[in-house]
């Protein structure tokens, strides 16, 4: 018998765990400027994240180590402009969070107060408990991030899946049951395997929201120029394409251009 799916004029954390609890399942997309964050929040997508991902489709590296910490409050602040409905989460980068509690404050701090974003995101389990409790002691919502850690690309060495081992996925469903305990509202689980993923998901009452990680969580997260098509080079298999906007986009400029060189651009009706 299906629940009657309930309206949210604003997501909070609080909706979240209520989605799970009432079986709704968690739409989360990435955005990193206002235009972008417009339209996902105009398709009523739940959660936005500001990944650190934007230091890959944003800036052009590797990986999302580079990004700093003022790049991604300087991200932040233009898709809080443009979030109306969702709830708006953004990664701390790598660096500026590892080291010391307090400086893990301090970043959570400098995000919330300069982009007016509603929670942080943070990667790793037990490694990370007294950064998440300290920022989390400061009122500040934390969401955890665990599996496939992008920010420890160089530990790991590849981006295959992880915890296929009975130790990893022992260690993984620990640092769940733990980030659950100290009380952040939500975990991203990245590239695991989908009987893992869902078994963690009935294990904990906050949400689990997946990459890669099958279907029995209780939500999905992708970047919004890889489901746009408007990346074309990255196919893991997790990722769905709704739209090939790389060709679409190239074929609309090559048109362009070939109308201001044969000055069919501008035509009389569109000149003043």
């Amino acid at each position: 018998m299906s629940t009657a799916k309930k309206e949210y004029k604003r997501v909070t954390v609080k909706s979240l765990i209520e989605m799970k609890q009432n079986g709704e399942k968690i739409s989360m997309l990435t955005a990193y400027d206002y235009s972008m964050a417009k339209i996902v929040d105009s398709a009523n997508v739940d959660v936005i994240l500001v990944g650190d991902s934007a230091s890959n489709v944003m800036a052009g590296h590797e990986t999302t180590l580079p990004i700093t910490l003022d790049q991604m409050i300087y991200h932040a602040s233009s898709v809080v402009k443009a979030a109306k409905r969702a709830l708006v989460v953004v990664d701390i980068p790598f660096g500026s969070y590892q080291s010391d509690p307090k400086e893990a404050l301090r970043s959570a701090i400098r995000i919330m107060k300069e982009s007016g974003a509603h929670a942080v995101k943070m990667e790793g389990g037990v490694e990370i408990k007294e950064s998440v409790k300290r920022i989390l002691h400061a009122g500040i919502p934390v969401m955890g991030h665990l599996g496939l850690t992008p920010q420890s690309i160089y530990k790991f060495g590849t981006y295959t899946v992880r915890a296929k081992e009975d130790e990893e996925a022992k260690k993984l469903m620990e640092d769940a049951k733990l980030l659950e305990k100290i009380g952040c509202f939500g975990v991203v689980l990245e590239k695991i395997p989908a009987q893992l993923a869902k078994k963690v998901a009935e294990h904990v009452s906050i949400p689990i929201i997946g990459i890669g990680a099958g279907g029995g969580v209780d939500g999905q997260v992708l970047v919004v120029h890889d489901l746009l098509g408007m990346t074309h080079e990255f196919n893991p298999r997790f990722l769905r394409r709704y739209m090939n906007l790389y060709e679409e986009m190239g074929q609309a400029i090559g048109n362009y251009v070939s109308d201001v060189k044969s000055s069919d651009f501008p035509n009389p009706d569109e000149s003043y």
